[in-house]
C-alpha cells in the first residue's frame, strides 16, 4: 500500500484544490469543522461537519472554501492492492454523514504522525495496519447511516453508545439523551429494530466481557463483577447463571 499524503487541514481564508483530470488514487475526506463546497463528478455538494467523502481513482473533484468561511478536515490519498480489494468488495457511498468518532479520528492522527516520520524511522507495517483499520472503520461508519441500512440511525447511535459504556453502568436515560430521543421512544425504537431491550443489549456486552476475564485472567469474581459493570457479585452471579445456566465460579473451573 502507498500513502501519497495524509493530514489535517484548517482553512480560514479562500482556498481551492482540484483534480479535474481525475484523482490519482483513493481519496478520503472527513469534514470536522465548518463548511465548504465540493464538486464531485460534476455534482455540487455542500459539505458540513460530519460529512465523509469516499472517492475512487478517476473521480473528478474540486474543493472550494469561500472568503469568510472556515473549514477543517482530515484527508488521505492512497493506493495499493489491498485498497483495490477492499473498495471492490462492497458498494461505497460517495458521501455520507457519520459521527465524528473519537476512535476513527485517533487512528487518523496516529497515521498522520507515523507517515510524517523520516524514511529511516517510518514503520511501513504500522502504517499498513493503521490504513486497514481506518478504511474498515470508515466503511462501517458510512454503511451504518440511515440512508444505507434499514436500521434507523438513531438506533445505531444508541448501540455504539451502549457498546462504549456498558461496563461503566450505562442507564436508559443516558442512551436516550445521546440519541436525542425521549426515553419511551428510544425504548420502543431500539426493541423493534434490534429485537432486544437496551438493558438486554448492555447485559450481553457485560457478559461477554466477564467471560473473557473468567477465561483469560486470574481476577477475583468480585473484581470481575465490578470491572464489567455488574456492581455486586451477587447480582453478577444471578445474571450469569440465568443466561449461561452455570455460576461464574463453575464456569471458570469447568464444572457444572
Amino acid at each position: 500500500m502507498n500513502i501519497k499524503f495524509c493530514g489535517y487541514s484548517y482553512h480560514t481564508q479562500r482556498f481551492y484544490n482540484q483534480y479535474k483530470a481525475g484523482i490519482p488514487g483513493y481519496l478520503f475526506r472527513l469534514q470536522t469543522e465548518g463548511t465548504c463546497k465540493v464538486i464531485l463528478n460534476e455534482k455540487e455538494l455542500q459539505i458540513e461537519k460530519g460529512d465523509l467523502l469516499l472517492m475512487k481513482p478517476g473521480d473528478t473533484y474540486e474543493l472550494f472554501v469561500d472568503e469568510g468561511e472556515s473549514s477543517g478536515d482530515y484527508h488521505l490519498l492512497c493506493e495499493g492492492n489491498w485498497i483495490d480489494v477492499w473498495w471492490n468488495r462492497s458498494s461505497k457511498p460517495s458521501i455520507s454523514r457519520i459521527e465524528l468518532n473519537e476512535n476513527i479520528i485517533a487512528v487518523w492522527r496516529f497515521m498522520i504522525i507515523e507517515d510524517r516520520r523520516p524514511p529511516s524511522e517510518k514503520n511501513e507495517e504500522i502504517l499498513s495496519y493503521l490504513l486497514q483499520t481506518l478504511c474498515t472503520s470508515l466503511e462501517r461508519a458510512a454503511m451504518e447511516t440511515e440512508f444505507i441500512t434499514n436500521r434507523p440511525y438513531a438506533v445505531t447511535r444508541m448501540m455504539r453508545y451502549i457498546e462504549e459504556n456498558a461496563t461503566s453502568g450505562v442507564k436508559v436515560e443516558e442512551v436516550a439523551q445521546y440519541a436525542g430521543l425521549s426515553v419511551s421512544r428510544s425504548v420502543h425504537l431500539f426493541k423493534s429494530s434490534v429485537g432486544k431491550t437496551i438493558i438486554e443489549y448492555a447485559q450481553e456486552i457485560r457478559l461477554a466481557a466477564a467471560i473473557d476475564r473468567l477465561k483469560y485472567t486470574t481476577y477475583t469474581l468480585e473484581h470481575i463483577a465490578e470491572d464489567c459493570g455488574f456492581g455486586t457479585y451477587s447480582y453478577f452471579h444471578r445474571v450469569f447463571k440465568k443466561h449461561l445456566g452455570v455460576s461464574p465460579g463453575n464456569y471458570r473451573s469447568g464444572t457444572t
